[in-house]
């Protein structure tokens, strides 16, 4: 039996979407282990990645593991000082503090996270983790005025279908010799 680093859902996802979702996995370059975007993309990689150290998946940002790489993003604390009742609480200051810093982040890097955050907002398989991801994806988009793909958008660009992914962009963003 082959051992793979991704969860087992995204190797069932259109060979596309598997490579949105790896290009946000590593982070931005030149950016401090302090900055906002880091809690972010740590609960990020818990979504889309076995964790190595534990030898499974983790469906919460709070929960205790996974070292530095897929170690958690917030405790239960972290909402003011108080306890929350929810990781989706505990998790708000870490979105809006990436929110708050997204013009220290490369673009090209944010652009990346952003449909990533759009691909696990319509695929992952579980609803609670799904809708958190899309409403990540949307204030994203918020942020950056520009109007959220809806899923049947995401799916025809996203589709393994080169026709399709040309039809859906601009003729700049193709490859040329």
């Amino acid at each position: 039996m082959s051992k793979s680093t991704v969860q087992d859902w995204v190797s069932e996802l259109p060979l596309m979407q598997q490579s949105v979702l790896l290009s946000a996995i590593r982070g931005p370059d030149g950016i401090s282990k302090c900055q906002a975007c880091r809690a972010m993309i740590r609960w990020f990689r818990r979504c889309v990645l076995v964790s190595a150290f534990d030898g499974k998946v983790f469906n919460s940002p709070c929960q205790l593991g996974g070292g530095s790489f897929t170690g958690p993003s917030c405790n239960m604390q972290d909402y003011d000082g108080r306890f929350a009742l929810d990781w989706e609480t505990a998790m708000k200051p870490k979105i809006d503090a990436f929110l708050k810093a997204k013009d220290e982040l490369p673009h090209h890097y944010l652009t990346h996270f952003m449909h990533a955050a759009e691909v696990l907002g319509y695929q992952h398989p579980d609803m609670r983790i799904r809708n958190w991801w899309f409403s990540v994806y949307s204030r994203i988009c918020r942020v950056l005025y520009v109007v959220p793909e809806t899923e049947v958008m995401m799916r025809r660009r996203l589709s393994d279908n080169e026709l399709d992914w040309r039809a859906t962009g601009d003729e700049t963003t193709m490859y040329s010799e």
